[in-house]
């Protein structure tokens, strides 16, 4: 049977979680034996959302591949488990990249080159392609329903539905259905209007996910299937919960994944096995510990910034059946702050990826307050690049020691900047190389690349393997050349690239936890299944914790 897809659009606003409604679903029909893929199409005209700031659009989500995501494929690939590939993302930049590279190369043959069906044509092929092998294919449209630049991507998702036919397409609608307080009443007419939106552009929703947080009545919910031209099992209620981990449970009990094949025509064989997922809640209900972590860093306003990161502790929380509490410390003002009363009371310290210098002073004390006073300490990607110059300044004389993001190296020590730009590495068996003249977007070391690691170490003991694969996502590079004066000083380089030249992990071994990586892990944490690194980090400050209570004693 070829694969049905399943679209999903949002309207009323924005950020009401289709992105979190879609993984649900994709979780819901795994847990019924479907095999599934989740795709993003972002109506934005960046090629990717590489360069935008994360204070704008939140994180960037990094694929196995090298491709620069949405955050919502981190959601995709929490929930179901299944990697995300470069296939499963577009923005509206890349279709029209590719559309003038084609006109350009005369593919069209002179013709007039049109939204339709031009561009349409590349989003349904882009929707159509690598879909062999699954059972449902589920499309999140970026955007609200109204949004000009929406338009294109709709109208394709409407002319699949005439061209595959009804039984192998269907949509959902996510909208809002508000509470007036001053009213002390839920107003449908929000759904209402962003369903006649919808159906204006040739498109019929056979779901409507109603976001609320409250209880919708049933007599509301009837209006709402009766305006909207659907049945009111259809008409589902979304509802605010405790923990996002909850979303699947509480859709499925609202009857979503029954009413999808329902409107599939599939045979309804019994409920989900939801067994792992109540686990999981049942893991973040009762914790038999609770930890505090500082996060220092520079986006801290705005939480989607770091999403994968406040997910990726929350993770190690239900490995450890510890609550972890996350204080988040703006490393922009904390030169001026009392770092002692910022960070004295917290279990550990962890310090984030992130680009230019803006921060680096306030994350530079938090990395020395966390050495001195033995603190689990996480460092990552940038992080990890910070706390080589901490120790260097403050353990090996090297006053200057710097990266060359922050400015030109005007040093004379042979060996170079202590951490710079690299313009050549092997992946695998392939050069890649990088020009320091190039773009912004897509010069980046990218995606999985493998470590080895050293035999003996903490990063053995918590990976408990000699290889791995780790994610990137940066330009600069710990230059290899200082290893033997750092190592001289118990700070070892305990992960490797292949060809021997790239630092990945390094540890402090007079600290009982003090790691650095310039990969990103949180990339690949599940609740599930979360990343050893970071369970071995909260067990870390769990430990620190009774350490806190015997001082304060």
């Amino acid at each position: 049977m070829s694969a049905r897809f399943i679209f999903i659009t949002g309207g009323v606003v924005s950020s009401l979680g289709k992105g979190l409604a879609s993984a649900s679903l994709g979780a819901l029909l795994q847990a019924r034996g479907y095999k599934v893929r989740l795709r993003k199409l972002d109506p934005y005209l960046n090629v990717d959302p590489g360069t935008m700031n994360p204070n704008q659009h939140g994180e960037v989500y990094v694929t196995d591949d090298g491709a620069e995501t949405d955050l919502d494929l981190g959601h995709y690939e929490r929930f179901t488990g299944v990697n995300a590939r470069r296939s499963d993302s577009v923005t509206t930049g890349q279709i029209y990249s590719t559309l003038l590279t084609k006109e350009r190369r005369g593919d069209y043959l002179g013709g007039t080159v049109q939204v339709i069906p031009h561009v349409t044509d590349l989003i349904k092929e882009f929707i159509l392609k690598d879909t062999d092998n699954e059972d449902f294919i589920l499309c999140e449209i970026g955007g609200t329903v109204g949004d000009i630049e929406g338009l294109p991507f709709l109208e394709a998702i409407r002319q699949l539905g005439y061209e595959l036919g009804r039984e192998r397409v269907m949509y959902v609608h996510l909208t809002l259905v508000p509470y007036i307080a001053a009213a002390k009443e839920l107003k449908t007419k929000p759904t209402q209007h962003s369903v006649k939106e919808l159906r204006s552009i040739g498109i019929q929703p056979d779901i409507l996910l109603c976001r609320a947080d409250r209880e919708i009545p049933v007599s509301e919910r009837r209006k709402i299937a009766l305006f909207c031209n659907i049945p009111e099992d259809a008409v589902i209620q979304a509802l605010d919960v405790g923990s996002i981990y909850e979303v699947p449970k509480r859709y499925s009990e609202q009857g979503f994944d029954r009413q999808v094949l329902k409107c599939f025509k599939i045979e309804d064989k019994g409920a989900p096995n939801l067994a792992k997922w109540d686990d999981i809640l049942k893991r973040i209900e009762s914790p038999k510990a609770e930890v505090t972590v500082a996060i220092v860093g520079k986006y801290t306003g705005m939480g989607d910034a770091y999403k994968s990161l406040s997910e990726a502790l929350d993770h190690a929380g239900i490995a450890n059946q510890a609550r972890v509490h996350i204080r988040w410390v703006d490393a922009s003002g904390f030169e001026q702050t009392d770092i002692e009363k910022a960070l004295g009371d917290v279990n550990a310290i962890l310090v984030p990826g992130g680009f230019g210098e803006r921060g680096v002073n306030g994350k530079l004390a938090a990395i020395n307050y966390a050495r001195e006073h033995k603190k689990p300490y996480l460092g990552i990607c940038f992080g990890m690049q910070l706390a080589v110059i901490e120790f260097a300044r403050n353990q090996l004389g090297i006053t200057n020691a710097t990266s060359t993001e922050f400015g030109p190296y005007e040093d004379k020590d042979e060996r170079g900047p202590l951490v710079g730009l690299m313009t050549e590495w092997m992946r695998g068996t392939v050069l890649e190389t990088r020009r320091h003249d190039g773009d912004m977007g897509g010069t980046m070391r990218l995606g999985a690349y493998e470590c080895h690691i050293a035999p003996g170490s903490l990063a053995e003991e918590i990976y408990g393997a000699p290889n791995i694969l780790e994610r990137h996502r940066h330009r600069y590079e710990v230059n290899i050349q200082y290893r033997d004066a750092f190592e001289n000083a118990d700070m070892v380089f305990s992960g490797i690239s292949p060809g021997g030249n790239l630092p990945e992990i390094v540890e402090y071994k007079k600290h009982p936890w003090f790691v650095g990586v310039q990969f990103h892990p949180e990339l690949k944490s599940r609740p599930f299944a979360p990343h050893p690194l970071f369970a071995s980090f909260i067990k870390a400050a769990m430990g620190n914790k009774t350490e806190l209570k015997k001082k304060a004693a």
